[in-house]
């Protein structure tokens, strides 16, 4: 048991990313931080509202709930899968919210330990039907966006669902964390996530075996990997960070909406590639989805503050995630 161990952790090892490609990921880690402060000096000179504390932390909170599904969707990422159904399946966690919590009356430590398993049960669906039943990823979570989309219609009776006997609930996003600061607990909770995140993905056989399916999936697989458990295993996970995505969504707005979230799985993802995940999987880092996740952040909220139309903030983001996609692809030939 002990020599077939050896020899399948040998076999993934040598699927790992190499030192060069580790430095080339570094590398563009370094020109995305790099691109963050540019764009935070610009808009600084562009507008005195814009390095102000108040907008400081405005941009944190916006960026938490896009943030920790960024955080989920690496490890899909990098293990070469995709999921388009994020941002409909964090919605219909925040209408379960309502569900466990207004309708059932679950205590909020319940309720929210309930809604982040039913993500993770979501996720479980997505990998079973991706890795176990072989549908390519695109078109099942594309299904599953769209069950999720009816579902929470379905469960809210197409009405916000509030949560009047539980205000607590309300805190968990909304709660300043520092005397005297408006830091919301919810910023807090995101950056313990991107810690836990970055020691999964680096430091963990979930990371190693991600890395390694995305590199070369066949040759994992003939390395002695189940590769179909371990694809479950990712979605599972990406599924906890969608349900803690959809708690905290719904503890913002003080009530679970059932309709919205399509178009948030899209930052999600570009936030990743933005960082320097690569689509095509294999390589990709924790630290680049935080640095793409503010990128995002930074530049819808500094466009919004000079003023610049929304349709023209949709331009702007689109060019860079194609710049991003496009930088990916350079690297892959030379790599």
């Amino acid at each position: 048991m002990n020599a077939s161990q050896d020899l399948l952790s040998q076999g993934v090892r040598g699927l790992e990313p190499t030192k060069t490609s580790r430095m080339r990921s570094q590398l563009q880690q370094l020109l995305a931080l790099a691109t963050l402060v540019v764009m935070v000096v610009a808009f600084s000179v562009a507008s005195p509202f814009f390095f102000t504390s108040d907008n400081l932390i405005g941009i944190l909170t916006a960026a938490t709930v896009t943030g920790i599904l960024a955080l989920g969707t690496t490890f899909v990422i990098v293990s070469g899968g995709i999921d388009l159904s994020l941002g409909t399946g964090m919605i219909l966690c925040g209408v379960m919210s309502g569900v466990f919590l207004t309708y059932w009356g679950w205590p909020t430590w319940l309720g929210v330990i309930g809604v982040i398993l039913f993500g993770a049960l979501l996720g479980t669906i997505n990998g079973f039907n991706t890795a176990v039943l072989r549908i390519p990823p695109f078109i099942a979570t594309l299904g599953m966006m769209l069950i999720a989309q009816g579902l929470s219609l379905v469960v809210s009776g197409t009405k916000p669902i509030y949560f009047p006997n539980h205000p607590d609930f309300q805190d968990l996003m909304n709660l300043s964390i520092i005397p005297g600061q408006r830091f919301p607990l919810g910023v807090g909770i995101y950056v313990a996530l991107i810690a836990i995140a970055i020691v999964v993905l680096s430091r963990t056989l979930v990371g190693r075996y991600a890395f390694s399916m995305g590199s070369n999936e066949e040759a994992t697989e003939l390395s002695g990997l189940n590769v179909r458990r371990w694809k479950v295993i990712i979605y599972s996970i990406q599924g906890l960070f969608v349900g803690l995505a959809g708690v905290l969504a719904a503890s913002r707005l003080s009530s679970a909406q059932p309709t919205g979230g399509l178009g948030l799985e899209l930052d999600a993802i570009a936030a990743v590639v933005i960082g320097g995940t690569s689509l095509q999987g294999g390589r990709g880092s924790m630290v680049g989805t935080v640095i793409g996740t503010l990128i995002v952040a930074v530049l819808t909220n500094g466009l919004r503050i000079i003023a610049v139309p929304q349709e023209w903030q949709s331009v702007v983001i689109g060019c860079v995630i194609l710049v991003a996609v496009y930088l990916d692809m350079l690297r892959r030939r030379k790599t």
